[in-house]
Parts: structure tokens; sequence; C-alpha cells
């Protein structure tokens, strides 16, 4: 399993490395600000996510040693230790903010849902890469991938954890439309998933959770309550206008005004402080780092190296795609952080292992599979 070509270091992946520690550059530099009080120094918070980053950084070396085929073999043992976890933060774990999601490990606090999406897209590569058809797959083919996820699905769901849940969803329908279905397939997922909104909308949603999306179409309505951290937000990332009012001189974020600044509304705080013209850079190189993404996916040596870096590439992004609009307003909060950049250490961890086994397949795509 550990068989080293030293070819892998001629072929290293040095431009993915560069935009990781780029970007999580600025992820650092921007938690640092968020969180700082006055004091002097850094928060707590900054240096146990920096410690955590450099820890993510040798956990990418040993992903990038091992062949990457090799998770194809592993990854139902690891899908079970998944689901395994799971049930036990449902049923085991203290309650936090009415929450069960958070496995206390001394050190570090291990959220299970955050890995389950990474091995989420593993199972699922593994599995589509198995079927073969020519004309699409039908509704059958696709009993297996529904089982797989519909299991993290509901364990998810009863924590509660409504945003990360439809993240497994979401992981699911864009890796099975890459696949190729049947029309006949499509039309009946389609009227299935507007059938399982409506039933989800008026028996399965909490009260909350249903005043968060109302909030949403009309945050003016509780300004002072449900609908605070949208306006909040909002104002934050128009105030910084061009250029922005400089590192560490937001007052959306330092007098207290925006809620979760260094988690949820990160990047609000970015906004504020370095403007539209910092938030293009930024967003620049975040999108370059997933369109490289797409070009590993391209150039992979097989069909699972395929499947399983647009995958990777599409966890990433959905999540990036519904946390800045959600800070902008044009979707409700649910609690998705963007990946690399808002505070979180199993967000961390499983986005640079979702990039390290990118650089993986990159680096192996001369060999024949």
């Amino acid at each position: 399993m550990l068989r080293f070509d030293r070819r892998l270091v001629h072929h290293f992946d040095w431009v993915m490395l560069l935009m990781l520690v780029l970007v999580s550059g600025m992820a650092l530099a921007n938690l640092y600000s968020s969180t700082w009080s006055g004091s002097g120094t850094a928060s707590a918070v900054f240096y146990k996510q920096l410690y955590l980053f450099v820890a993510a950084l040798v956990l990418i070396l040993l992903f990038v040693v091992v062949d990457y085929g090799e998770l194809a073999t592993f990854g139902y043992l690891m899908y079970g230790g998944v689901v395994l976890l799971l049930v036990y933060t449902n049923f085991f774990v203290a309650t936090i903010a009415d929450t069960q999601r958070w496995i206390n490990l001394g050190f570090f606090r291990l959220q299970p849902s955050e890995p389950a999406k990474f091995i989420l897209v593993l199972v699922l590569a593994s599995s589509y890469a198995k079927i073969e058809s020519r004309d699409g797959l039908r509704l059958r083919d696709l009993l297996r991938p529904g089982i797989l996820t519909a299991i993290p699905f509901v364990l998810i769901l009863i924590q509660p954890d409504l945003g990360t849940a439809l993240m497994l969803g979401i992981l699911f329908v864009s890796m099975t439309l890459f696949v190729k279905l049947r029309w006949s397939t499509i039309a009946i997922l389609g009227g299935m998933g507007m059938g399982a909104a409506l039933i989800g909308w008026k028996y399965l949603l909490k009260d909350y959770q249903r005043r968060r999306i109302e909030t949403f179409l009309n945050p003016e309505g509780d300004p002072m309550n449900h609908g605070y951290q949208i306006m909040q937000s909002k104002i934050a990332v128009g105030s910084g206008e061009t250029f922005g009012k400089g590192f560490m001189e937001g007052t959306q974020g330092h007098l207290n005004f925006l809620p979760e600044r260094h988690t949820d509304f990160a990047f609000s705080v970015w906004a504020e402080e370095w403007g539209f013209a910092g938030c293009l850079i930024f967003l620049g190189c975040y999108f370059f780092l997933l369109i490289w993404g797409l070009n590993i996916a391209l150039g992979a040596r097989d069909k699972f190296g395929v499947l399983l870096a647009y995958g990777l590439v599409m966890m990433i992004f959905w999540q990036a795609v519904i946390n800045l609009f959600m800070i902008m307003g044009f979707l409700p909060v649910v609690g998705i952080p963007l990946p690399l950049f808002s505070y979180g250490g199993s967000s961390l961890i499983t986005t640079m292992v979702a990039i390290g086994v990118m650089m993986n397949i990159r680096m192996r795509r001369f060999q024949v599979s």
C-alpha cells in the first residue's frame, strides 16, 4: 500500500498546495482580526486554528503518499465508522445549544457530520465507478447510492443539523447527475424531491428552522430577533465599499454587532475590512482552487478518480456558494461554514484532507490503472 514511485515527486501538485496556503493565510488573518480583543495578543481561538492547520498539512502528506485507489477499498469501512460516530453523537454526547453535534476528545471537539461529507463522496464515487450504463442510470441503479446517502442524512437531521443534512442531499444530486441519468429517472427523482420538500416543511422541520426560512424572505419583519444576523451581515458587507475599512478596523465585527463573526459570518468581516477589491482577490484565489480541482478530475487516470475529484470539488463549491449567499441575505441562515475560511477544526481538517486527495489524484494521473 505504501509503494513509493519517485516520479510522484516530479508530479507533485505545487499549484494546489500554493493556492491552499494562500487561501488559508487570508483565512487566518481574518480570524486573527475577528477574534482580537484588544489585548495585544492573538486569541486562543486563532492559535487553535493555526495548530490544526499545521496538523492538517502533515495529514495531507500522508494522504498524498497512499495511492487514492486504496481509498475505494477502505471506503465502506470508513463509512461504517462515521455512521457509528453519528449514532454515538445522537445518543451519548452532551447537548450544546439544543443540538448534539460534537464529541469532546479533550484537546479537540470532533463534529462527525463534517467527515461524513467527505466519506459520502468517497463511497458514492466508488459505487458509481462500478456501474456501467450506456443509456444512463435507471432508478434501481440508484438504490445503493440512495441508501448510502439516506443513512447519514437522517442521523444528521436528528441532531438537528438541517444545513449539513441538506449538503449530503446536494452532493448526492450533484454526483448522480454527473454520471448521467435517463430522462425518466430524472422526472421520477424530481417528483420525489418536490414531494419530500413539502412533507419536510409541514411535518419534519422544527419551528426555529421554519422561522429561519421565513426570516430570510422578510428579515425586516423581525429585525431584533431572527432577522438580526442577516441584517448585520448585510450592513458589514455593504460598509466595506470599494477598498474596505482596513485590517482590524471593521466596526460591525469589533463592536460586536455581527454575531458568529468567526464562524458562519467570517466572510462578512473580510468584506467589511477589505472591501470589494479584497473580496475579488480572495474569491479569485478560492475559485481558481476549485477550477484546478475540476482540471484534476478531467485528467484523472480512471473513472473512480474522476468521480472522486469531481465530488470533492462539489463538496467545497456548494458549501462556499451557500455560505456566501447566506451572508448576503440571498439564502436563509442554515449554519454552513465557508470551507478553509470559517473557524472550525472538523471542517478545516475535512476540507484539507479532500484537497490532499485531489493532489493525490493529479500526482498519479500518469500511472496505468
